[in-house]
């Protein structure tokens, strides 16, 4: 499956999964603060997933009791 992301530290970027079902998560890349993205549209005839940034954290923080 193809997710693009939209908004956010990784807009415009491209993520190749399994066909699985995606439910969004937290993403990062490189030094870009996290990225709370969730699923928002779903292209019938290509099967590309659109996913929408839903929140953010910034890279020096902790996220979910865990310091990155």
């Amino acid at each position: 499956m193809i997710v693009r992301l939209l908004g956010g530290p990784l807009a415009g970027r491209v993520l190749a999964t399994t066909d699985a079902p995606w439910a969004g998560g937290w993403l990062t890349a490189g030094d870009a603060d996290w990225g709370l993205y969730v699923p928002v549209h779903r292209v019938p005839v290509t099967g590309i997933v659109l996913a929408e940034q839903s929140g953010c954290r910034r890279r020096c923080g902790v996220l979910r009791g865990v310091r990155v």
